[in-house]
């Protein structure tokens, strides 16, 4: 039996010690919804969640899960995560939240692309509040998502030590290229 323990586990676990009630976050790739759904619950009615995607699939699925769970302060934006500054202001957000690769259940040679994957992750760090938090869930294998992971990494070993603590997280021990979990934090 596989384990459930996974990226997105370990994901939640970081999240939920740093975001509160009334906190301001982003889902920068919605996908089906489900961590623009925990976003929405920990930050409460006060609180303020915008979800991104540029799949109509992903867009469609977020809706239909806020709105099954009575949830009304999350966003769902059909736009790139690229365009997120575009919604926010620098040092506004309070966590920011990616899952890189493709869409669950959907076409795998539909997904993100290194390029525009680091464009976001900069400018999602400028977005970022004091202390504000970000999480990579980094999914790659089959024919994709090699290429991205090594770039998404190499950015991440490099990013300035005197402005951001970063942890890679790996599971060594499973097959078939598991996915990996980067923490990062503003200020250290």
């Amino acid at each position: 039996m596989a384990s459930t323990y996974g990226a997105v586990t370990l994901a939640h676990d970081f999240i939920k010690k740093y975001v509160k009630e009334g906190d301001f976050c982003i889902d920068a790739t919605a996908g089906r919804g489900n961590d623009t759904l925990f976003l929405a619950k920990l930050v409460g009615e006060s609180g303020k969640v915008l979800s991104f995607d540029i799949q109509p699939e992903a867009i469609e699925s977020t809706k239909a899960l806020l709105s099954d769970n009575g949830i009304e302060n999350a966003q769902v934006i059909h736009d790139s995560h690229v365009n997120m500054d575009a919604y926010a202001k620098d040092g506004s957000v309070d966590c920011i939240v990616f899952n890189f690769g493709w869409l669950p259940g959907a076409d795998h040679s539909v997904s993100t692309k290194p390029d525009t994957s680091i464009e976001a992750v900069k400018k999602g760090l400028e977005l970022l509040s004091d202390k504000g938090i970000m999480s990579l869930c980094i999914y790659y294998g089959r024919e994709s998502g090699f290429e991205e992971r090594d770039a998404l990494l190499e950015f991440v070993e490099n990013m300035d030590s005197k402005k951001y603590t970063a942890v890679v997280s790996r599971f060594v021990n499973r097959p078939n290229c598991p996915p990996i979990f980067v923490a990062i934090r503003k200020g250290i």
